[in-house]
């Protein structure tokens, strides 16, 4: 099998991304970037999160589910700790510092304690798109995967929601995300922006910028269930996932 079809068929058929994104599948670009991570995994490299999960965003949140869009950059390189969803990490890994921030500004605006974990699949499952721009990087190197093709498939994810769906909530997070969202049509949807949340910026206008009350104050709205921005305990995730 093909570098390429082995990664497509990595994408879930019945989650509606498919018949989107599968011309992509097909272009040059496709094809280069598969055969490069094919040759990192011969070389013996670690890649986070493993190919069998670089679309889990796509796999967990339907197409039609899709009721707010939050844009990351990179997965986390340290082990164990990417798993497809953007500023998620697995249950049994402590939350690294931007999820820290997010978490006080989601106790902050509405009043829900932090979690004992950092693992945001609950939210996937709500409607929540954690889409990172590159979908994949190696074990200690950071940004490793940039420039590589997968800013140019997560750019068609993001125009396919723009054009398909209507009264979706972006919250763009950092000059990098906000850069991404650039064409998204805001007559249509909702757009917050504001610093990253990472320990450099967050104290520049991400703690108190209320996103998560604004966003489920829109769908609201819009006739839209609102999101659940609350976390199940650790115990209670991983015997749901179990």
């Amino acid at each position: 099998m093909h570098p390429v079809e082995a990664l497509a068929n990595q994408l879930r058929p019945d989650r509606g991304w498919s018949e989107h994104l599968a011309p992509e599948f097909r272009e040059p670009y496709m094809h280069r970037l598969a055969e490069f991570l094919a040759q990192e995994e011969q070389a013996g490299k670690v890649l986070f999160p493993s190919s069998k999960h670089c679309f889990n965003a796509l796999n967990t949140t339907s197409l039609d589910k899709v009721s707010v869009v939050i844009l990351g950059q990179d997965p986390y390189h340290g082990p164990g700790q990417a798993h497809g969803l953007c500023f998620s990490v697995r249950p049994e890994v402590p939350a690294p510092p931007s999820l820290v921030n997010i978490f006080k500004e989601i106790q902050a605006d509405l009043g829900i304690s932090p979690p004992d974990h950092g693992c945001l699949q609950p939210w996937a499952e709500e409607g929540v798109l954690l889409l990172n721009s590159v979908l994949t990087v190696v074990q200690g190197q950071a940004g490793a995967h940039q420039g590589q093709g997968w800013e140019r498939f997560t750019d068609k994810v993001v125009e396919t929601i723009n054009r398909e769906r209507d009264g979706v909530v972006f919250l763009l997070w950092g000059s990098y995300a906000r850069k991404k969202g650039l064409h998204i049509d805001r007559n249509r949807h909702f757009v917050l922006e504001g610093p990253h949340p990472s320990p450099l910026s967050a104290y520049r206008g991400f703690f108190g910028c209320k996103h998560f009350s604004r966003a489920n104050e829109w769908l609201q709205q819009k006739g839209q269930q609102p999101i659940n921005w609350a976390l199940p305990s650790r115990a209670d995730l991983q015997a749901r996932y179990q």
